[in-house]
């Protein structure tokens, strides 16, 4: 063949290759991004927390520090694998779906996936079972470990529970999946103001979504949830703050529980602390922290900080393992904890991925971690 027709040949071979691997990139990509300006606009008009359509934090400083675009793709080249464990992280066996829930037990299926048993009811916090968090499924943050059990294998669910919209809280594979199972037929979605039209055009009915802003809170199987500030933002595409970001205070008739979500430190822990605590259990993210976000992502320290404004009980920390979305070492988040947290005299529940922790008799702490770190 002439050098200029297989020139031609491969031109056509990569530019074919190209156009199959954006198709698959872009598979999905609208619904994934959720619901339209226009269903998004109409929910924060109901807000006292947006202004023109837009929700805020109540504190100052901006969701990103002073950084230009180019410094954080500069980090996010030159982080290598140092965000990634050196092998397997060893899981936890699936969990049995045919018990009744405990009066407060916890099981956490990495980043910030956790189920809840509170007083005999049982919350699903910020459900992800998804291989990415992305709108793509070529691009974007992969998993670092497999899911501990299938997601057809969780027990009933009384709660679904969503702190913000991020694709890394808020899964449209795992959202449609449990909206579909009957055997969680009963279980209603409380979520922050303006995630229910995500959630209606994905085709979960309106009569199971509850929609709360800050300082809002509804009764369901016996549980009260209150929708908490947070300090973070939110959005789907290019455009940010569409819809309310929140932690959740749930109180059960004998167990208080704080789910962080995903949070900045914030002076809003300390209110809550005094209104709706104490907690038995708090649920705080410890990961993802860096300088060029400072606001919206805790440290590990402050975690230790919060969860002692929360007048928390134990600590059990998420937002870490799963996904590589910051710029730090993989284990760095639950080391850096476990130092601060033992000079504290802070108790904490630092299950494998997986594990479920039954906190009338919770297990000592095992170092999982640093085999695979």
């Amino acid at each position: 063949m002439p050098p200029r027709l297989i020139a031609r040949s491969l031109l056509t071979a990569g530019v074919l290759a190209g156009a199959t691997v954006l198709g698959r990139a872009a598979r999905g990509l609208p619904r994934s991004l959720g619901a339209g300006s226009n269903a998004l606009l109409t929910a924060a008009v109901r807000s006292p927390h947006a202004r023109d359509g837009v929700f805020a934090n109540t504190e100052p400083g901006s969701v990103l520090a002073e950084a230009s675009p180019w410094t954080i793709l500069r980090l996010l080249l030159t982080r290598g694998d140092s965000g990634r464990p050196s092998g397997p992280v060893p899981l936890a066996p699936a969990l049995p779906h045919d018990a009744d829930a405990a009066e407060l037990a916890v099981t956490w299926f990495g980043h910030s996936t956790v189920l809840l048993e509170i007083d005999g009811c049982r919350v699903l916090a910020d459900p992800v079972w998804g291989e990415r968090v992305s709108p793509s499924p070529v691009f974007g943050p992969k998993r670092l470990h497999p899911t501990p059990a299938p997601l057809d294998k969780l027990p009933p669910v009384d709660v679904v529970l969503i702190s913000h919209d991020h694709y890394d809280h808020l899964d449209l594979p795992t959202v449609t999946a449990i909206a579909a199972d009957p055997k969680h037929a009963a279980a209603r979605f409380v979520v922050p103001l303006g995630i229910g039209a995500h959630l209606r055009s994905w085709g979960v009915p309106d009569e199971r979504i509850t929609e709360l802003d800050w300082d809002g809170a509804t009764r369901v199987a016996g549980l009260t949830l209150t929708c908490a500030e947070a300090r973070h933002f939110s959005g789907r595409s290019l455009r940010r703050n569409t819809t309310q970001w929140s932690s959740w205070a749930i109180a059960g008739p004998r167990h208080r529980v704080y789910f962080g979500g995903d949070t900045g430190y914030t002076a809003a822990f300390a209110r809550a602390g005094e209104r709706l605590g104490p907690f038995d259990l708090t649920v705080l993210p410890i990961g993802a922290y860096a300088e060029v976000w400072p606001d919206v992502h805790m440290n590990p320290e402050e975690s230790v900080a919060a969860h002692r404004d929360l007048r928390g009980g134990v600590l059990l920390p998420v937002h870490w393992a799963t996904f590589n979305l910051g710029f730090h070492a993989w284990a760095e988040p639950v080391d850096r904890l476990r130092r601060t947290a033992e000079k504290a005299g802070i108790p904490l529940a630092l299950p494998l991925p997986g594990q479920r922790i039954d906190l009338a008799d919770p297990p000592a702490v095992h170092d999982w971690w640093s085999p695979v770190a």
